[in-house]
């Protein structure tokens, strides 16, 4: 039989940590601007949540770096609306990072939504929904749109293939969501070689398997610091300061509620009240200011990237 010891050997000279990072090293890596962390702040669907939002960051005065946006789906959003969201988002320096509409929950294929058949995963089928998804991403492009979601490691080396041709410009990045379920160094290091910009993993990792995760790659970790109901309910606000020395650079997410995008009570549904989700955009915005302040209480040497730094995929309208 084989010695543990001699496994996590072989992972190491293949540039996997062999295991967890107990000791909970300080990371060495920054994000462009020399600051360890960013604000993320999921939901924003429409423009008016948008202006919501920006309005509360201008009278907190605290930044907020990137917008996870149109999660009901960026096809219900007519080129007005998406202009004019491209347009505040410039004008406020912040990141907008824009999911697409068609995708593998609105298929007429029902396999996913069974208790066994959704552990197979958030995957596209078949090349016309490759094909339609595409077709978005290419319609909010050219809306002025540089940043995407993507929850398919085959749409996600796709993309970049098609970057490499020049059919996507060049300046556009890819998040990968916490929806395609990546939890370790390897999975990280798989996303980073086919051109993932930033990847979230799991959203209930210890501080020593996110340690490790950061070991192994060089792209921020979005990680969430707060999450729905739906996903466990947990707040890891007193956590920030470590998760932000160990795991720098990284984008902290704000994403509480009920449920998300799937599921009885979700919230980044079309339906939903554009007013309540403004009012939720505010709040958010005080969490973000709250994590701040609580990083600085315990790690005062951990930078916050200032507004608007020169690296974010702000939209070009």
């Amino acid at each position: 039989m084989r010695d543990l010891h001699d496994v996590q050997k072989m992972l190491e000279k293949v540039g996997i940590p062999g295991r967890d990072a107990y000791d909970l090293p300080d990371s060495p890596r920054r994000f462009p601007d020399g600051a360890h962390y960013r604000m993320e702040i999921s939901g924003v669907e429409r423009p008016q949540v948008l202006e919501a939002l920006i309005d509360e960051m201008n009278k907190r005065n605290v930044p907020i770096h990137r917008l996870i946006s149109t999660v009901m789906g960026s096809t219900l959003l007519d080129e007005a609306e998406l202009r004019d969201f491209a347009q505040m988002a410039a004008e406020a320096k912040v990141e907008v990072i824009i999911t697409p509409g068609p995708r593998s929950g609105w298929d007429v294929g029902r396999q996913l939504v069974t208790p066994e058949g959704g552990l197979s995963g958030l995957r596209y089928r078949g090349s016309d929904q490759l094909s339609f998804v595409i077709a978005e991403y290419l319609r909010c492009i050219d809306l002025g749109f540089r940043g995407f979601l993507c929850i398919d490691e085959g749409l996600l080396w796709l993309v970049n293939r098609l970057k490499e041709t020049g059919d996507i410009p060049e300046d556009v990045v890819f998040k990968v969501s916490i929806y395609a379920g990546h939890a370790s160094a390897a999975g990280g290091k798989v996303l980073q070689m086919l051109g993932a910009s930033t990847f979230n993993p799991l959203g209930d990792l210890s501080l020593p398997q996110l340690a490790s995760i950061r070991q192994a790659i060089d792209i921020p970790l979005d990680l969430h610091i707060y999450l729905s109901d739906s996903f466990g309910g947990f707040n890891r606000f007193y956590e920030g300061a470590e998760m932000a020395r160990v795991c720098a650079p990284c984008y902290f997410k704000i994403e509480p509620g009920t449920a998300l995008a799937a599921g009885a009570g979700a919230w980044y549904k079309p339906w939903t009240s554009p007013d309540f989700l403004a009012w939720q955009a505010r709040e958010k915005v005080k969490y973000a200011q709250i994590i701040h302040e609580l990083i600085q209480a315990t790690h005062p040497h951990l930078k916050l990237s200032e507004l608007g730094p020169a690296d974010l995929a702000v939209p070009k309208p």
